[in-house]
């Protein structure tokens, strides 16, 4: 009985390991995260903001093989914040609870996720922490989640990187467009090798400098090569460009060897609101 009650009130990394699941699995946890926010049932927490405490551990399945360092194999700890960062944003909730069971929905419907154990407590309501604690495992309540993303997709020639109005366009479009991912063309100036797949490999890194050339003369423009940096930047309205080699090198079905064949790639992979081609008549945009 000592034992529940010390449970009970512990950390909900406790209660995880205190109630095993079957087979193997990995621990992600959150603690003391610590969110401002407006949130009551009653007319006193009306038009005004209290803080949130969140404490989160997540079982996720132990990886088959090594990860090899790569954050698109794990569940990244940003996910978990971007959760709770995310439900609180959609709509003003009178309950814990509810806002609980979006929170592990959310979650839940991560690829790696298997069981969520999730403490959410009022810090400033009377003496003392007021809460909810909730045990979730897949399949149990999740809903259908809707798309997160879905950016502009700008394919830019070589030719139109070098045009002199590129710069103003670009700091243009990146003023309306929160979401925005530029996919740039093969420099001309790279080096050239006689094995066609030594070549693209060559020509996705020449790809790259520019990217990472272009991000330097731009303010506000970042790069990103991976989903998760990319779902993360998106997300929080950064417009980037994109490093294309992790994902088509690593993509299950190879796209076209070409830069405006990754565009399209790219653009299928991500929802794209629109996908366009930035024409040299600056600023014609055309579908691609």
């Amino acid at each position: 009985m000592v034992r529940e009650i010390s449970q009970a009130f512990d950390h909900p990394l406790m209660r995880s390991q205190a109630m095993p699941i079957e087979g193997v699995a990995d621990r992600l946890s959150l603690r003391d995260h610590v969110v401002t926010v407006e949130i009551g049932a009653f007319q006193a927490e009306r038009d005004m903001t209290q803080r949130l405490s969140f404490d989160i551990v997540v079982e996720v399945r132990a990886p088959e093989a090594d990860a090899e360092d790569d954050v698109d194999q794990i569940l990244s700890y940003d996910r978990l914040a971007w959760a709770i960062d995310h439900e609180l944003k959609a709509e003003r909730l009178n309950l814990l609870e509810t806002l609980a069971e979006r929170i592990a929905d959310r979650i839940l419907a991560e690829p790696q996720a298997l069981r969520v154990f999730l403490r959410i407590q009022k810090l400033d309501k009377g003496n003392g922490k007021l809460g909810v604690e909730i045990v979730r495992e897949l399949g149990q309540g999740a809903v259908e989640l809707e798309a997160e993303v879905s950016p502009k997709v700008v394919f830019v020639e070589w030719a139109v990187q070098k045009a002199d109005g590129f710069a103003a366009w670009l700091r243009d479009e990146m003023a309306q467009q929160a979401q925005l991912v530029l996919c740039l063309d093969v420099p001309e100036a790279r080096l050239h090798a006689a094995d066609a797949q030594a070549q693209w490999t060559i020509d996705l890194l020449a790809i790259e400098q520019a990217a990472w050339q272009l991000a330097a003369e731009v303010d506000g423009l970042t790069v990103a090569a991976s989903r998760t940096e990319l779902d993360w930047a998106l997300k929080n309205g950064m417009p980037c460009v994109w490093a294309p080699s992790k994902l088509v090198l690593d993509a299950t079905e190879s796209p076209e060897a070409s830069a405006q064949g990754i565009a399209v790639w790219f653009s299928t992979q991500w929802n794209a609101s629109a996908s366009v081609k930035l024409g040299k008549d600056l600023p014609a945009e055309h579908t691609i």
